[in-house]
């Protein structure tokens, strides 16, 4: 199969041949072909150009940071069978489904589930998380680097590259760390979202 890249090459090649032969078999030559002809051998150049600079582009991947945690997973003794069972399976399928590092749940001011690369540290939500909850909507920290403030989830696991912040209505937060960068993608952040409004609906039960 063709590459889209290798597509535009030869489409542009194949305009730019018909150009050629459609001006080497008119019989007059006039200032409205030749601004035609130009036009179009503009184009399909433009097209092959395009097409090779398309080749050209290598996307790196993110570079994963080396974070300094250790493996774990605490979970509340104070849930209940099913409670625990949802965290458990939801905490598992972020870490193994998205490019998460380190998942935390803070409920009814407490931390009741920890899991990935954890620390000891005690988890007090911050401005950001003050925020996320007060405007009731994620918020992305594609670079905490950029960020004022970021430091504030340094509790969760030092120097995340990248955070999510989820709102469980006004009584707790899911908050996911990336491994790198911009680690994230749309479809990270829905699914981090829908999981977390159904936890809420389990953990308000």
């Amino acid at each position: 199969m063709y590459k889209i890249s290798s597509l535009v090459i030869i489409f542009g090649a194949f305009l730019l041949i018909l150009s050629i032969i459609n001006i080497a078999t008119s019989n007059e030559v006039n200032p409205t072909l030749i601004r035609a002809e130009t036009i179009s051998g503009v184009a399909s150049i433009a097209l092959i150009t395009i097409g090779y600079l398309w080749t050209e582009i290598n996307p790196t991947k993110p570079t994963k940071a080396k974070l300094h945690g250790k493996e774990g997973f605490e979970l509340s003794n104070e849930l209940s069978e099913d409670k625990k069972n949802e965290l458990a399976w939801g905490s598992q399928q972020i870490l193994t489904a998205t490019a998460a590092s380190t998942i935390l749940i803070y409920w009814d001011n407490k931390v009741i589930l920890r899991r990935g690369l954890i620390s000891k540290k005690i988890f007090k939500p911050g401005e950001i998380c003050n925020r996320s909850i007060n405007q009731k909507r994620l918020i992305s920290l594609v670079n905490t680097e950029l960020f004022p403030g970021s430091d504030e989830f340094d509790c969760v696991l030092d120097d995340l590259p990248s955070v999510i912040v989820y709102p469980l209505s006004n009584r707790g937060l899911t908050i996911v760390g990336g491994w790198s960068k911009r680690s994230f993608t749309t479809s990270d952040e829905k699914w981090i979202s829908g999981w977390s409004n159904k936890l809420f609906v389990l953990l308000s039960g």
